[in-house]
């Protein structure tokens, strides 16, 4: 039997609204079971009744919380937290702090998002300074996951060491990993290459290795990404960020060529016919809703964003992004690493004596 969890859902977020979010709830349940999960909707109680009807969804299974204020997605973080008091973003995050609730999903505004959260839950770790997006990045070997993507921008070596824990922590309870090895973005595989701050991380994680307890292989290239040469990918949110949407760019183009390629002509269309459950086995790989849910790690509860222009199917992923991660032990594990690395950090760093050079005669 699995656990009983409640999820708190921001029904106002996102591009879309009550009609995506509640569909992604049927969504969730339809292809993931949802056995032991309960929601609770936050926002326009006559909105989302509606969509609950449609798709037939019961009090027993939704609690609806209403409320008219909405932070709206352009709005900026600092006027968020100032003004967001009573909306829909705030009062589901609030459910998490309270207790009612093990995780909470929003396709909302992803600053006012991050504000919110850090202000109402915390960070889970003292010196952390702000949350770290994860991306669920599909590669030849199953799913790698790449932090930071976009909430720091620049991050010195200890952040990058704690995007390592926290990267671990997650693929271990998302994607099953056993023990996820972990590499570092770099330009390079070789240890000189870099600026001072990765390489800095690099030293560490080699030297602290077995005190950290985690499966360091060094440097990887943008290239490894999609090998899936690690199972967790760490870099800067600037960065990460970039390498995430060039390879959605990526994916888009080609897309679009092999679809122009498909039906160039009758013998294309012919061709395409045959092998289409090839090209929706593909298509199904690189489906960006497949992998739809980013968390924000760090904080002393679970926050997972969905992209603002998710269908029903991507919100449903990230719904259940939220309740692995609320029934597995993260937050523990994140914790007791943490720990670790506070011990690791307060040795002295190995002191590297260069040999006497003789005097000319």
């Amino acid at each position: 039997m699995s656990s009983p969890i409640l999820i708190s859902l921001d029904a106002m977020g996102g591009d879309h609204g009550p009609p995506v979010v509640v569909a992604g709830v049927s969504d969730y349940r339809k292809r993931h079971g949802g056995e032991g999960v309960r929601f609770m909707l936050h926002g326009d109680e006559t909105a989302i009744r509606a969509e609950m009807t449609r798709h037939s969804l019961s009090d027993d299974l939704c609690v609806v919380r209403h409320t008219d204020k909405v932070v709206a997605m352009d709005e900026k973080p600092a006027q968020a937290m100032r003004r967001g008091k009573g909306s829909s973003l705030w009062n589901a995050i609030e459910a998490v702090k309270s207790g009612e609730a093990g995780a909470v999903v929003s396709a909302g505004n992803t600053g006012a998002l991050m504000a919110i959260s850090k202000l109402l839950l915390r960070m889970s770790a003292h010196g952390l300074e702000r949350p770290a997006i994860v991306a669920s990045w599909p590669t030849h070997r199953g799913i790698t996951a790449v932090l930071d993507v976009g909430a720091n921008i620049e991050s010195d070596a200890e952040q990058l060491i704690e995007f390592a824990i926290m990267g671990e922590a997650f693929h271990a309870a998302v994607h099953g990993g056993v023990k996820p090895t972990i590499g570092i973005l770099n330009v390079g595989s070789e240890e000189m290459k870099g600026h001072e701050e990765v390489r800095e991380a690099n030293r560490i994680l080699r030297e602290g290795g077995a005190g950290l307890n985690l499966d360091y292989r060094g440097f990887v290239e943008g290239t490894d990404i999609a090998k899936g040469t690690v199972d967790v990918v760490v870099t800067d949110g600037f960065t990460g960020n970039i390498a995430l949407k060039t390879a959605e760019g990526v994916a888009r183009y080609i897309s679009e060529l092999m679809k122009a390629a498909l039906t160039s002509s009758p013998m294309a269309k012919a061709g395409a016919l045959l092998a289409l459950p090839a090209l929706k086995r593909m298509r199904q790989k690189i489906d960006p809703s497949a992998i739809n849910g980013g968390p924000l790690l760090g904080l002393n509860g679970i926050v997972v964003k969905s992209h603002g222009g998710a269908d029903a199917k991507g919100f449903g992923n990230a719904i259940r992004v939220a309740v692995e991660l609320g029934r597995s032990d993260y937050l523990i594990k994140v914790s007791e690493s943490f720990s670790r690395l506070t011990a690791v950090l307060e040795q002295p760093a190995a002191v590297t004596v260069e040999p006497a050079m003789e005097t000319p005669q």
